[in-house]
């Protein structure tokens, strides 16, 4: 899944149409981001990621599905 989110931003979601898989990433702070991972009609909570750039973010983003998507 390509990740293009920014440290910016309060919330995120991100879909692969080939796997079905859908993230939803949400940060209060811009700085500690949550993500949950699963499907479109069900999502868990996964983890939280803290990143300072927009580089970091997306490659916590993509360690952190990995696993779960």
């Amino acid at each position: 899944m390509n990740f293009d989110m920014r440290t910016n931003q309060n919330c995120a979601s991100f879909f692969d149409s080939a796997t079905k898989a859908f993230v939803v990433v949400d940060s209060f702070d811009n700085y500690e981001f949550d993500v949950r991972a699963g499907t479109l009609s069900r999502t868990e909570f996964v983890g939280t990621v803290t990143a300072s750039s927009d580089a970091e973010l997306n490659e916590k983003l993509a360690e952190i599905t990995t696993s779960h998507i």
